[in-house]
This record gives C-alpha cells, sequence and structure tokens, in this order.
C-alpha cells in the first residue's frame, strides 16, 4: 500500500470505506465466465436496494414493474381460480397484486434495513430456469441467504421468485 493510499485509508471514516466498497462491488461487470443473470441480478439488486432506500411504494412499485413478472405471480396466487378471472379483469387484477406487494415491500423495508448485498453463483434447475444466490447484510448485523429464481419472459430474465429463510416470497402473496 502507498503512503498516498494510507493517508486517504485514515481519513476515510470506516462507514465511509464499507460504502465505497459496495458501490465499487456493485458497478463491478461481471467477469467472462459469468452466467449472463448475474449482469441482469447485479441491476436488480441496485434497482430493490434504491427503493428500500426511497422506502415508498411507488419506488418499490417501479423495480417490481421492471424486474418481476407479475403476471406469473398474479395468476399463481389465483390458484385454481385463475381460469375463472375474466380478460375484462385482468389488467385491473395485475395492477392491484403489483401494488399489493410493493406496499408490503415498503413496509418491511422500515423494519429490515438493508447495508448491502452480495450476488452469488447462478445454476440452472431441471426447468430451465435459472437460480441465483445472494446475501443480503442488514444494518443489524444479521445476514440472510436469499435465492432467486428467474425465468426468460418476452426475451428477457424476469423474478420468478425469491426464497428467504426456506419460505417462498410468491408462496406468501
Amino acid at each position: 500500500m502507498t503512503n498516498r493510499m494510507r493517508g486517504v485509508s485514515k481519513t476515510l471514516s470506516r462507514r465511509a470505506a464499507i460504502a465505497a466498497a459496495a458501490v465499487f462491488l456493485l458497478a463491478m461487470p461481471a467477469a467472462a465466465g459469468d452466467h449472463p443473470s448475474i449482469s441482469y441480478m447485479k441491476q436488480v439488486g441496485k434497482d430493490l436496494l434504491n427503493a428500500h432506500r426511497q422506502g415508498t411504494v411507488s419506488s418499490f412499485s417501479n423495480a417490481m414493474r421492471k424486474h418481476a413478472d407479475v403476471t406469473g405471480i398474479a395468476l399463481y396466487s389465483l390458484g385454481q381460480y385463475k381460469g375463472k378471472l375474466a380478460n375484462g379483469q385482468r389488467s385491473r387484477y395485475y395492477s392491484g397484486v403489483l401494488t399489493f406487494m410493493a406496499r408490503y415491500f415498503a413496509d418491511q423495508s422500515r423494519e429490515f434495513r438493508v447495508a448491502k448485498y452480495e450476488i452469488g453463483e447462478a445454476t440452472i434447475d431441471k426447468n430451465k430456469e435459472v437460480l441465483v444466490n445472494s446475501k443480503v447484510y442488514l444494518l443489524s448485523g444479521k445476514t440472510y441467504n436469499v435465492s432467486w429464481r428467474l425465468g426468460w419472459r418476452d426475451g428477457r430474465y424476469k423474478v420468478l421468485d425469491a426464497k428467504v429463510l426456506g419460505f417462498s416470497l410468491v408462496y406468501l402473496q
């Protein structure tokens, strides 16, 4: 480490150093051998962390509209009744599900303050969906492993589900 770097490191607070490292890690492109889903998940993580920091229904709604398979999640939540959803009600129903999820995440963001996250490895399951592991670090010091399930929808990846502590967020919705 050069003298100049030592001087800089002494002037940075520990929190600022951690924040700078997190920003650096988030901005790094995926390595040449990484699955393309890793680059996508880095953007998802960035957008969700931004929504989390704003803590508004609108910010989560925008992030989920961009990245979540809202239609698939909404239809899954209807279960056996999805066939009874009239075509004229679909748009309104999907919008309601999106609003419900955004409110839930905005409420939860106040209780679980995120410091940073890390995107792990990607694997392909038997259904050709991509599973991406990540780790979330809370300001409280707790950590959670999150497993994201991605599918290819309309020519790009979409988040189909996320599992935290073994619980599927789609199933809970």
